[in-house]
């Protein structure tokens, strides 16, 4: 019954938990004794800040924690008490869950997990009475705030979903992936858009950027001063990058190694024959980086060495070992994967505002609960950002190819077993990998922890010379981060041995201020094998097709 109504343990993984609390007492005691202790600490400081004396708090919010940002968390005797008595319950029920005995250490997880969403949901900064920012906002606005957030709740209502950015705050094509450059092939999976050069002169070898489908390409190019790639054209790279098609439920059978070969398959050909060179360089990212992987294992197996299509590679937040991904394991059993393929056999895809809700619970303060603030308790408007935009501007997940993926990567963990996968006819093994890689992580990373992504540096071939970064910032803006002055963040870069740990690499490898793109620009023409005259855009072999951004790309 459990399985039936509840596949992703919300309220089961908390009734489990309790139940083993209560089966071990003394284990119990000992936890009941450390709660103790907090609230006699806390006895003392509401009854020293109650007298006017100083008082330090007993817990701090962590400093990523913006809901207790007002001063009046901390200036006013009130409004701290309450801040003290929430974090204080709070980190001790985690620091419990994380700690249930009789548990295994997912089962542990996923009950700190849904813990710690019920903590964030019933936070008093999310309730009008016990926000201090809401009721002054209230009254120096002389009640506006509330009618306007009783408007966007009204909006918001309408729409079914807690809004992050106005629905029509930009527009495809127009005020974003506006970087010059056509369509030059098309087939049902994917649009391949090659860019308009800038420069005279180009690198012969072309990059060829493998897109994640779970989202939709224009991250890479947001706006000019944000676009990864236009600063590899102005950097004098000619550049190819995948549009993949949003599938709907006519597209239910396409399986993973239809996006390998009627994907990066097809993408590297189409460079290749529109370049007239013999190989290109070849970008994944995040489950893009997963089937460019794949390729790479694949691609060393059909071709002789001679024959490889691909010089070298690069990984931006790509997980290929899947043992420890962060949160998203919650997700991550028998159960909720069939609970998941039987929600896909009704649609023939997994909808995109679906996957987008399980993304935004990963961080539910952030991407949840501050909305609900700024948009109803403070009634502000919601904010015209760009990467936003993109965010929610999300893509549908063919059914088979779904459920390979999960099942295969995520919960059997099969990429990093040699020959356990076969795909398009070929046996799987990243130890034949023997292509330079350049891998790049970001520090603060819950979708592809940086920890994880490190690991490629176990599987791939043991002669593979393999540049690691990590950039500061998390999944998207450590990737979008373009050179600023000054510096807005920093990164490591250095090349790990073969099974040097995480903790070593870091500590050998110098801090740089700035962003990793020119590190990255100075590997790929290490590499380059000649310069010639621009390519044009298009030819006569592969005609443009449409504009850059194309057609897939606007498909609801």
């Amino acid at each position: 019954m459990s399985n039936a109504l509840d596949p992703f343990g919300v309220v089961s993984s908390a009734m489990r938990a309790q139940l083993a609390w209560w089966m071990h007492p003394v284990e119990l005691s000992r936890a009941v004794n450390g709660l103790s202790g907090d609230l006699l600490a806390l006895q003392a400081h509401v009854a020293r800040r109650a007298f006017g004396l100083p008082s330090t708090d007993v817990v701090t919010p962590h400093p990523d924690d913006a809901r207790f940002a007002d001063p009046a968390w901390t200036d006013s005797a009130t409004w701290d008490i309450i801040k003290e008595w929430y974090l204080a319950f709070t980190h001790r029920l985690q620091d419990m869950a994380f700690e249930t005995p009789g548990l295994s250490e997912k089962e542990q997880r996923r009950a700190a997990f849904w813990l710690r969403k019920w903590l964030n949901a019933v936070a008093p900064t999310n309730f009008f009475w016990l926000n201090p920012t809401a009721i002054e906002r209230a009254v120096t606005s002389g009640g506006e705030s509330l009618r306007q957030g009783w408007v966007n709740f009204q909006r918001d209502a309408k729409a079914k979903n807690i809004q992050m950015v106005p629905p029509d705050a930009f527009t495809v094509g127009k005020d974003l992936a506006t970087t010059p450059g056509k369509v030059v092939f098309r087939n049902r999976m994917l649009e391949l858009i090659h860019y308009t050069p800038t420069t005279e002169k180009v690198q012969a070898m072309p990059i060829v950027i493998i897109t994640p489908w779970i989202n939709k390409f224009y991250i890479l190019d947001l706006n000019s001063r944000k676009s990864l790639v236009k600063y590899l054209t102005d950097q004098g790279f000619s550049v190819f990058i995948t549009s993949w098609k949003n599938p709907d439920e006519t597209m239910h059978d396409v399986r993973f190694d239809d996006y390998l070969t009627e994907g990066v398959s097809e993408a590297v050909r189409v460079a290749r024959e529109f370049c007239q060179v013999p190989q290109v360089h070849l970008v994944g990212y995040c489950i893009g980086g997963t089937l460019v992987s794949t390729y790479m294992a694949w691609a060393n197996k059909r071709y002789a060495e001679k024959d490889m299509p691909v010089a070298d590679w690069t990984l931006f937040t790509t997980l290929v070992d899947f043992s420890n991904p962060g949160d998203i394991d919650v997700f991550i059993d028998e159960v909720c994967i069939e609970a998941l393929e039987k929600m896909m056999a009704e649609q023939g895809y997994l909808d995109g505002a679906q996957m987008a809700s399980s993304f935004r619970l990963l961080r539910s303060n952030s991407l949840i609960w501050h909305y609900w603030v700024h948009s109803y308790l403070l009634g502000e408007p919601l904010p015209p950002f760009d990467v936003l935009f993109w965010n929610v501007d999300s893509t549908r997940m063919p059914q088979a190819m779904h459920s390979y993926y999960l099942r295969e990567m995520y919960l059997h963990n099969n990429l990093i077993k040699r020959d356990h996968l076969t795909i398009a006819g070929e046996s799987i093994d990243l130890g034949r990998i023997t292509q330079p890689l350049y891998a790049v992580t970001a520090f603060d990373d819950h979708i592809a922890p940086w920890k994880q992504c490190y690991r490629v540096r176990k599987y791939v071939n043991v002669a593979t010379p393999v540049r690691f970064v990590l950039s500061t910032s998390g999944h998207i803006l450590g990737i979008v981060n373009p050179p600023v002055n000054p510096p807005k963040r920093a990164y490591w870069a250095g090349e790990p041995e073969h099974n040097e740990h995480w903790e070593r690499w870091q500590g050998r490898t110098e801090k740089t201020p700035g962003s990793w793109w020119g590190d990255w620009t100075a590997w790929l023409r290490q590499r380059a094998d000649a310069v010639v005259d621009a390519y044009p855009v298009s030819n006569r072999k592969f005609p443009a097709l449409a504009d850059a951004p194309g057609t897939y790309v606007l498909e609801k």
